[in-house]
């Protein structure tokens, strides 16, 4: 699942690309579950519009119009947010990637799984929503009016401070890792970035999160905001679908210490990383360095 690093990124990338313009026309997919907004009144609310900004909540986009409204997107497990300019075989079918692997790049040409596509006035390059699995999310909001989907989300996880997350551990007999994944408590961390955060704190996943020293809560605070801004220079995370708006891949999975590398060795004791399910979400750590 794209994480804040993720949307971060696809934000700064397509601010360069989408803000000012004008929308000229807009294709959307059948009903399904990835509309909150009905194809027909959103195809209805945004024709016209222009694209003023894109801001981020943890990790949801919100495009603001010139008319005040804001267009919600989440991207989901595998939503992909792009321009017609991307080439990348993750814009195709996993099954389809190994045929491309040897073929010359080819230009994005909407298919099933893309459910929201924009043209705008200037004839420029289009912007493209696409999610094989349809638990991406799209939503109009009318002017000052919110969603409970972002009234229920916590700190900012890149303006976590030690004190907010101290109060929020306190009498907390959760697992930190499980507090970390709270979006209520810290929005945009996910699980690659909890357990890396985790690493570089030396803190077990599976410690109650009322357990931890207020020193581990500084310390803590400082690497989840550390582990996030170097995710973002590095373009996010591509594992399976993740691409940025260009089409080309993030570098962070090149460097994960312990995400995803059970079996292997420690980079810093050479004992082997460990895998465990806490809150019925896979854990990566070392048992020796983390404590």
């Amino acid at each position: 699942m794209p994480e804040l690093p993720e949307v971060e990124v696809v934000r700064l990338r397509l601010r360069s690309v989408v803000v000012n313009r004008r929308i000229a026309e807009i294709q959307t997919a059948r009903a399904n579950y990835a509309f909150l907004t009905a194809p027909a009144r959103l195809r209805s609310k945004l024709q016209g519009r222009r694209i003023m900004e894109i801001e981020r909540q943890g990790k949801y986009l919100l495009f603001l119009l010139d008319d005040h409204s804001r267009l919600l997107v989440h991207l989901g497990m595998t939503g992909q947010l792009f321009t017609s300019h991307a080439v990348s075989p993750r814009l195709y079918n996993k099954q389809s990637r190994a045929g491309l692997a040897h073929t010359p790049a080819q230009v994005f040409v909407p298919d099933k799984h893309t459910h929201l596509s924009i043209s705008f006035s200037d004839r420029g390059e289009q912007l493209h929503f696409r999610d094989t699995r349809k638990f991406g999310k799209l939503l109009w909001l009318a002017e000052g009016r919110s969603d409970p989907r972002l009234e229920r989300l916590g700190v900012d996880a890149l303006s976590i401070t030690p004190e907010h997350l101290g109060i929020s551990s306190k009498r907390r007999r959760i697992a930190i890792k499980s507090l970390l994944l709270d979006q209520s408590v810290l929005a945009g961390v996910g699980n690659i970035y909890a357990d890396e955060a985790l690493y570089q704190a030396r803190l077990l996943p599976q410690r109650a999160a009322a357990s931890l020293r207020p020193e581990e809560t500084r310390v803590l605070a400082r690497t989840v905001r550390k582990v996030l801004r170097r995710a973002i220079r590095l373009g996010g995370s591509s594992i399976d679908d993740y691409v940025q708006p260009d089409g080309s891949d993030g570098q962070f999975q090149n460097t994960f210490t312990v995400y995803g590398r059970e079996g292997e060795p420690c980079h810093c004791c050479r004992g082997p990383i460990v895998r465990v399910v806490i809150g019925q979400r896979s854990s990566h750590f070392c048992p020796s360095c983390q404590k």
